[in-house]
């Protein structure tokens, strides 16, 4: 059984399947011009842990990250903020990729492949 659940425009941010929650990519929700990686990292982190919390599962289940960020020279910044998130043991596999101007003053965009743990 796939389910699929909160929907946006374009697709479902969370999908599980045989026990594996894939979550879309996030992004931070409150971005004014002054919003930094660091700040950007830190909120899409919180946010990560609600929707793995509403699917039943945590950060102590994760499988696999990609990162995107906007700006190469950032990725300290962005590494910061993920390293004080997650103890070495929680640290899944994971890419970051450079993909310039994202828009919207959008820095950084996470997607996260976790494991559900049966109920």
């Amino acid at each position: 059984m796939i389910a699929r659940s909160v929907p946006t425009s374009t697709s479902n941010r969370v999908v599980v399947h045989n026990g594996i929650l894939y979550l879309g990519g996030l992004g931070a929700l409150d971005r004014p011009n002054d919003t930094d990686m660091y700040g950007q990292t830190q909120q899409i982190c919180t946010r990560i842990d609600e929707f793995l919390a509403g699917a039943g599962t945590s950060k102590d289940h994760l499988l696999r990250a990609t990162i995107y960020i906007s700006d190469h020279s950032l990725k300290g910044e962005m590494n910061r903020a993920w390293n004080e998130w997650l103890t070495q043991e929680q640290k899944p596999a994971r890419a970051t990729i450079t993909v310039g101007d994202m828009g919207d003053n959008l820095l950084v965009e996470i997607e996260i492949t976790a494991a559900v743990p049966a109920a």
